[in-house]
């Protein structure tokens, strides 16, 4: 692991724990949505040259983020629902609006951001603000993230023999086997954490399950970015954060993990 890569990683975490542990919910809602927009917009820059998404409604959609907690609950998950069918019918306006100037290839590369980036991301700030413990849960996902990057990382450079697939060569099967444990290792350290000094009584069997999973998805996720960006001819989506990348880059595993992580989460809360 390079120096600026290490540092920028060790920079970056303080500032997101701050935000996460001390921040209401507004404030986690606006972060959010600035990392959504940043992600969007690094996702449409990718594509310059070569098709032109209606960038305008992939912003607009970031920052609804910013207000997902100030509509009344009952309603919240209904809008987010009707989004999807409104955003395609939006998209479909705009290509019969514009005469076809914009392609149906443009509004299909849109669509996919928007619903990979926006909407996956957006579950992230819904589980923060699920009343009392949402905050605390909200660390699986990136405990799992951390963990399986970290893990796969490491053992894949030093001892990682298997390539994994051609979509990124570097990633071999003992890299991805590793990352998994380490999601598992520090899901299951937090949830004694937890267990222990705020008498919880979370199930370790199904916090493993739930981090094996997660950790496959997050992964899944990772080469979604990489499949994008061989597609584009790119190495990284930017060099915004020093020896990761992009803001992509670095959220690409959150993203994908973020509403399956909802889903399995909010079970242990509805139990």
């Amino acid at each position: 692991m390079s120096l600026k890569r290490l540092l920028s990683g060790l920079l970056g975490f303080p500032l997101v724990a701050a935000i996460l542990i001390l921040g209401n919910n507004i404030v986690i809602d606006v972060l959010f949505s600035l990392i959504s927009m940043l992600c969007i917009h690094e996702y449409f820059k990718s594509f310059e040259g070569k098709a032109k998404p209606v960038q305008w409604l992939g912003y607009v959609a970031s920052v609804f983020i910013a207000f997902i907690h100030i509509i009344p609950e009952q309603y919240a998950m209904g809008i987010i629902e009707v989004s999807i069918p409104a955003i395609f019918l939006i998209l479909f306006a705009q290509l019969i609006g514009s005469e076809m100037k914009t392609s149906l290839k443009d509004i299909m590369i849109t669509f996919f951001g928007i619903a990979y980036i926006v909407v996956f991301l957006l579950f992230f700030p819904l589980l923060s603000g699920t009343p009392e413990i949402g905050k605390y849960f909200v660390w699986y996902i990136l405990f799992v993230a951390w963990g399986t990057d970290i893990f796969a990382f490491v053992v894949g450079k030093n001892w990682g023999k298997h390539k994994f697939t051609s979509i990124s060569p570097n990633k071999t099967i003992e890299g991805c086997i590793a990352g998994v444990i380490g999601a598992v290792v520090l899901s299951l350290i937090y949830t004694v954490v937890l267990n222990h000094y705020l008498d919880m009584e979370i199930s370790y069997i199904y916090i493993g399950i739930i981090s094996v999973l997660l950790s496959f998805i997050g992964q899944i996720g990772d080469l979604v970015a990489s499949a994008i960006k061989r597609t584009n001819g790119i190495k990284d989506f930017s060099n915004l954060i020093p020896g990761h990348g992009g803001m992509l880059d670095r959220f690409d595993s959150v993203i994908a993990i973020a509403p399956f992580a909802y889903f399995f989460l909010t079970m242990i809360i509805n139990v």
